[in-house]
């Protein structure tokens, strides 16, 4: 059997360098081209039994290269690398044919297994993939983890498909946003996306919202009412919090799934849909089946792919862009200039255990926007609720006492820097404490500047006055 040969397309000559000896190394022959035109002008007298790109090269970038390549070789299998982690970038390689995607950084023993797993395929499968050049939307999913770039493959890996899919994960993960997604980008697209909490509405009422009622089926039914099944027909109905769902009515659930008509509450004639399901919950169905809480076959029936989305605790290092993100949105709707993150206050965040996940993060971020003094948030700034647990707290060098002891500290900082020749101290020293202090007062006080002025010992214009030197406002 002849040796299987990758080619490798990157302007970087590191990482093609790194690719060709851990593949040579795992026994695969590779030839390397520094651009797509190079590898396209190869591809007229050779052909290779995988090929792997960066999506954004000079000239001919990595997506364009994979569209020509479907169009003369549609078997070869395709791995697209790229240092932009965006579900769109990964979205767009799946929808144009690609094999899988992979993000850099990467793991080099993950590459490989990556390679040997196309090349087993591309001996095993001849089948052409379609390709649906539609461009992708943008999406508000945010995430380098490894665990998001496996939900970034698990979308796009459905982008062709209705199927119906069940999200798990801890409230406030972004259950929601990854049902858009999945909505956004698929066949169903341009119709609509109804979505309905199954824990906010009063279960006598959610036979109704499900499925609409006719005129006089029950006391205040004064009209006709589409269903959100109606609603969401030739799009998709996202159920959130499918776990709470009464025993009765994942019975008529079940029966839409199977026969794709319903009846109206007080209705008798049938209405057919076409509706694709996405559920969600917090809660471990298997136990609730198990219990009898919950319908074996529904279970089944929804549970055709499931995306298990890490709670943040899992993905911290995802957490700096996330509330770099969600400080400058909240800027934009609020209309002021956007807080920025110090070094050490990224660090706090990351550290954090945030038991609310994404949505305690933005929330966080909110409060920063409104309240935070100056422009830098630094970790005093943070809200002291967010130090409820203490391994979340920030922790002091462990050569530094604070028990009313500052000033053997502020001798120290004094001796050293006389040491290092500097002068003029006080400049340096009195803007830093002051800001210290102002930043305290106010964070102790909410916000209120008279109040704080008081704690300080200074008149409300003088407050005002430093406040505006030191560029707190």
């Amino acid at each position: 059997m002849s040796q299987d040969t990758v080619w490798i397309v990157d302007d970087d000559s590191a990482i093609r360098w790194v690719l060709e000896r851990a593949l040579t190394g795992a026994s695969v022959k590779c030839v390397s081209f520094d651009s797509a035109d190079s590898a396209l002008a190869a591809l007229n007298d050779d052909e290779p039994d995988v090929l792997i790109s960066d999506i954004r090269m000079p000239g001919i970038d990595g997506l364009t290269l994979l569209q020509k390549i479907k169009l003369q070789r549609p078997l070869l299998p395709v791995i697209i690398m790229t240092a932009h982690s965006d579900l769109d970038a990964a979205v767009s390689a799946y929808q144009f044919g690609a094999f899988d995607y992979l993000p850099k950084p990467f793991d080099v023993d993950d590459a490989v297994a990556l390679v040997e797993r196309a090349i087993g395929h591309y001996r095993e499968i001849r089948q052409p993939e379609s390709v649906n050049q539609n461009a992708s939307p943008t999406t508000d999913i945010i995430g380098e983890a490894p665990a998001m770039q496996e939900v970034y493959r698990i979308i796009g890996r459905l982008s062709l498909s209705s199927i119906s899919v069940l999200i798990n994960g801890e409230s406030g993960t972004g259950k929601e946003l990854v049902a858009h997604a999945l909505h956004r980008h698929s066949p169903r697209a341009a119709g609509k996306f109804i979505a309905l909490n199954m824990a906010a509405i009063p279960k006598d009422l959610i036979e109704s919202e499900l499925f609409g009622h006719e005129k006089g089926a029950f006391t205040g039914a004064g009209q006709i009412r589409q269903g959100r099944f109606e609603q969401a027909d030739g799009g998709t109905l996202f159920l959130d919090e499918i776990g709470d769902m009464p025993l009765e009515v994942q019975t008529r659930l079940l029966r839409v799934l199977a026969d794709g008509q319903f009846y109206r509450v007080g209705g008798y004639d049938p209405i057919k849909v076409d509706v694709r399901i996405i559920a969600a919950t917090h809660q471990n169905l298997e136990l609730l089946v198990k219990e009898h809480k919950f319908r074996e076959d529904l279970f089944h029936r929804l549970n055709v792919i499931r995306i298990n989305l890490p709670p943040l605790r899992e993905r911290r290092e995802d957490i700096p862009r996330l509330a770099r993100h969600f400080l400058l949105m909240t800027a934009q709707e609020l209309g002021v200039e956007a807080k920025v993150l110090h070094p050490d206050t990224e660090k706090a965040l990351s550290q954090m255990g945030w038991s609310g996940n994404v949505r305690q993060l933005e929330n966080t971020c909110r409060w920063l926007t409104v309240m935070a003094a100056g422009k830098e948030v630094l970790p005093q700034d943070l809200p002291p609720e967010l130090f409820g647990n203490a391994e979340d707290a920030p922790k002091p060098p462990a050569s530094a006492t604070f028990d009313g002891h500052w000033t053997t500290l502020l001798e120290r900082w004094a001796e050293q820097a006389l040491s290092a020749g500097k002068t003029d101290l006080l400049s340096e020293a009195l803007p830093d404490m002051e800001r210290i202090l102002l930043t305290v007062a106010l964070r102790h006080t909410h916000g209120h500047k008279q109040e704080a002025a008081q704690l300080l010992g200074w008149g409300r214009n003088t407050l005002t006055r430093k406040l505006k030197e030191l560029g707190m406002e």
